[in-house]
């Protein structure tokens, strides 16, 4: 999978027809992370499966002029009025829920292990969803080479990365006009694939998001997916070293809900109904103020 694949920019149903995974026994500490990380969604009933702006298809939020402990939604495409969304911060660690889907053979999109080894023509798509509003970074590196940043990207939603808690936000775009790229496609060559997944609660320095990254990729088209320098990329890196929890789930090939497609075609919030992520990893401490994930796809 050539880092060209990036660029055109993330299932629960059991056989018998079930809306709720089943999860495999785990240790008491990775039930305790994954706990940690479900009981923060809303209750059934108290706002999850509600739109955190007005419905409008879109993986992230629109970009607005600062980033406070408020911020004002964007008119939808009905030109309805704007509501304003409370950040949503406490003092509770970072967390992280992510699942992987495989396209099957009737298109679906199937949950697969991330350990799992891809071969050409495997086509792959992210899901995230984090336990705090803020922003999101993805970056990807091929066999140890130079990173790129390939979220946000200038094409989607003017450049912004701003998220809302437990609204999954899915890598590649699922609302690209072609079906091709919905999808990162392994190609013929073999290599060792890392995706980096950043969520922090302030922007990061040095990075240009929203307008400032529309106009760079405007006026350096070459230059995107956005490269990074050998000084923000090592900061960014060394949070690597950070302590963390994760509970992984040992439950794959669920095709993704329709209530899963819904909650991120319309930027809803998951609530505690909702199936579990595959993946969850969260800080121990709350102090810090971002998370690291590095996912390493093999492909043979």
């Amino acid at each position: 999978m050539r880092s060209k694949i990036f660029v055109p920019l993330l299932a629960i149903a059991l056989a018998a027809g079930s809306a709720v995974m089943t999860r495999a026994q785990q240790d008491p500490e990775e039930e305790t992370t994954r706990g940690a990380f479900l009981t923060s969604r809303p209750p059934v009933g108290g706002g999850g499966g509600t739109a955190t702006t007005k419905p409008r298809p879109r993986p992230t939020p629109k970009p607005t002029p600062k980033r406070n402990v408020k911020r004002t939604t964007p008119t939808n495409v009905k030109g309805e009025t704007p509501v304003v969304v409370v950040k949503n911060y406490d003092n509770s660690p970072i967390g992280l829920g992510y699942t992987l889907y495989m396209r099957n053979a009737v298109g679906d999109a199937m949950r697969v292990d991330p350990d799992r080894t891809f071969y050409a023509g495997d086509r792959i798509r992210l899901s995230m969803e984090a336990n705090t509003d803020g922003y999101l970074y993805v970056f990807h590196t091929e066999n140890d080479g130079p990173p790129e940043l390939i979220f946000p990207d200038a094409r989607l939603n003017e450049g912004d990365n701003a998220i809302d808690a437990h609204v999954p936000y899915e890598v590649p775009s699922p609302f690209e006009a072609s079906e091709s790229l919905r999808w990162f496609t392994f190609d013929q060559k073999p290599a060792n694939e890392r995706l980096y997944i950043v969520i922090t609660r302030e922007p990061l320095p040095g990075i240009p998001v929203g307008d400032d990254l529309v106009d760079f990729c405007n006026k350096n088209p070459n230059s995107c997916p956005l490269k990074m320098s050998p000084g923000n990329w090592a900061k960014i890196k060394s949070s690597l070293n950070a302590r963390v929890k994760v509970s992984k789930s040992k439950t794959y090939g669920q095709t993704q809900t329709s209530g899963e497609r819904e909650a991120t075609t319309r930027g809803l919030g998951l609530d505690q109904s909702a199936p579990e992520p595959s993946v969850v990893r969260m800080n121990v401490s709350s102090t810090d103020g971002l998370l690291v994930t590095a996912l390493d796809l093999v492909h043979r």
